[in-house]
């Protein structure tokens, strides 16, 4: 069976998880809309789009350890915009996206800090029940109440509509692991902030 094909098979039992509930298995006449996350200006001169799995450690790495220097460097100063694509290559990925879509865009990004800081930590042993509670936990932390989780997880058509864009983004770059880079609509594997440093100066100079 594809990953793909599994991942679709899973969103039922696992939003059921999550939601305390189970899936709405009808398909919505208009897909929902899954919005692209940002940061920075839009007519920012250098635009990257980072591709990144949150049950990825690499990712986690680059979130806990480099990514405010990205944002105090660059996002911050109007001269980078970031579009933030979430990559599900497992269940419990798909979970921590919704739970992140669920807080709105204001507290996104902040639930996405949390989600890699605490990385660990909420997927535990990897059961998915303990899992699915973890992210509840952390939902709840963003101000999210158990009404407010439980409408949102519980939504089928907007968790097959995140894996729609999800299938449509990694084509977009043919991106194949995370975390993975778009700078000014060029490919870059994961990499050091000084090298990405270079990267993003050379674009300023080109501009």
């Amino acid at each position: 069976m594809k990953r793909r094909d599994a991942l679709r098979l899973g969103i039922i039992g696992g939003g059921a998880m999550l939601s305390g509930g189970l899936l709405n298995p009808a398909h919505a006449q208009d897909a929902p809309e899954v919005k692209e996350m940002t940061l920075g200006a839009e007519d920012a001169p250098v635009t990257m789009i980072e591709y990144a799995s949150f049950t990825c450690p690499h990712c986690a790495s680059f979130h806990n350890s480099t990514f405010d220097r990205l944002k105090e460097d660059y996002i911050d100063t109007g001269k980078v915009r970031l579009i933030y694509r979430e990559v599900y290559f497992d269940r419990p990925g798909l979970w921590a996206g919704m739970v992140a879509r669920c807080a709105g865009e204001v507290r996104y990004f902040g639930v996405v800090s949390l989600l890699y800081e605490k990385q660990r930590e909420w997927i535990g042993d990897g059961t998915p029940a303990q899992i699915a509670q973890n992210l509840r936990q952390i939902g709840k932390t963003a101000g999210l109440s158990d009404a407010e989780l439980d409408a949102c997880l519980s939504d089928a058509d907007k968790a097959r509509a995140m894996l729609d864009a999800y299938e449509a983004h990694m084509k977009e770059y043919d991106v194949q692991g995370t975390p993975s880079f778009v700078i000014n609509g060029e490919l870059h594997s994961n990499m050091a902030y000084e090298e990405m440093k270079k990267l993003i100066e050379a674009e300023l100079a080109a501009g």
